[in-house]
């Protein structure tokens, strides 16, 4: 198992147990590029300088804050580690609430929330099934990374069979509420408009049979895919693979002609095939059929053949 992100005690009450934090993300499949000289084709290395003495050495860079303008008061990096901050090592939980009430604009990054050995397990445990019966999260505030972070724990739903996936906990690092934007600043310049009954019933028609179980797996990032695929091509000196013009879609006049037309190609597949199934025979009449030929055939039996000319 990979080295946690943060380990520490959430504390409920009097109630505490030590946890880990994993990071639940991965940018494995990231294409990385580095800065090379047109010229040269070297790689290009930035350095940190200070005025005329040129280069300056990693341990020779401190922290500094403007409090005035060209004055700074340097900051050790053992006097931030040894900042008084409860939060750098426990969770202290200071109210549940439900998980509706979060909005998707809060979360910021998942971690996975595991219990720090088996001592631990008890308790943890009681609180994940507990969090589950009342579909409630726990918040609280931990500190890491040169900030203190608001921070949600929840559990994944309840499962008729104990799985591994369903033994764990969920931590979600949220912004706080003066890092979002106002919406009013952004939609305050939408017009009120009146919607058709029509259009809203032919819409939701659209979104009934585009609708589906959401897997996670079917979405794939294509442009991190057609960057390989131009790298791998330069590579081996192949011709590079280019962008093709996008289909040009058929005129569309008004906006309920662009949904009667979204809607009706299924709409039109059906009829034909109700079409098909009226016109197809029962199975009483391939039995006629079939007696019918059978008959014929008999006929044809019996009648007598032709005489061959002399």
């Amino acid at each position: 198992m990979p080295r946690p992100f943060w380990s520490g005690h959430i504390q409920i009450s009097l109630v505490s147990f030590g946890v880990k934090l994993f990071p639940a993300t991965e940018a494995k499949s990231e294409i990385r590029f580095h800065q090379l000289s047109r010229k040269t084709g070297e790689r290009i290395h930035h350095q940190k300088v200070s005025g005329d003495q040129g280069p300056i050495e990693k341990d020779e860079i401190v922290k500094g804050y403007e409090y005035r303008k060209g004055e700074y008061v340097t900051i050790e990096p053992g006097e931030i580690e040894n900042l008084r901050i409860p939060s750098r090592h426990t969770l202290e939980v200071t109210q549940f609430v439900d998980l509706e009430e979060l909005d998707p604009e809060l979360f910021e990054k998942p971690y996975f929330v595991v219990p720090d050995g088996d001592q631990q397990t008890e308790a943890f445990t009681v609180v994940r099934k507990a969090l589950q019966s009342t579909h409630k999260a726990a918040l609280g505030k931990i500190a890491f990374g040169g900030r203190e972070h608001l921070v949600a724990i929840s559990a994944p739903p309840e499962a008729k069979e104990d799985t591994v996936e369903t033994r764990g906990m969920m931590a979600y690092t949220l912004r706080y509420a003066e890092e979002l934007r106002k919406p009013s600043d952004y939609f305050s310049e939408i017009k009120k408009t009146t919607v058709d009954d029509d259009q809203l019933s032919l819409a939701k028609e659209l979104i009934k049979r585009k609708a589906s179980k959401f897997n996670p797996e079917k979405f794939k990032d294509e442009y991190e895919a057609a960057l390989k695929a131009m790298v791998e091509a330069k590579v081996n000196n192949a011709p590079i693979p280019t962008d093709e013009p996008a289909p040009r879609s058929a005129k569309v006049i008004n906006l309920m002609d662009a949904l009667r037309k979204s809607v009706q190609p299924e709409a039109a597949s059906k009829k034909e095939e109700a079409t098909a199934k009226k016109k197809a025979p029962t199975k009483a009449t391939e039995a006629q059929k079939g007696l019918s030929l059978v008959k014929t055939a008999k006929s044809a039996a019996k009648s007598p053949r032709p005489r061959k000319s002399a």
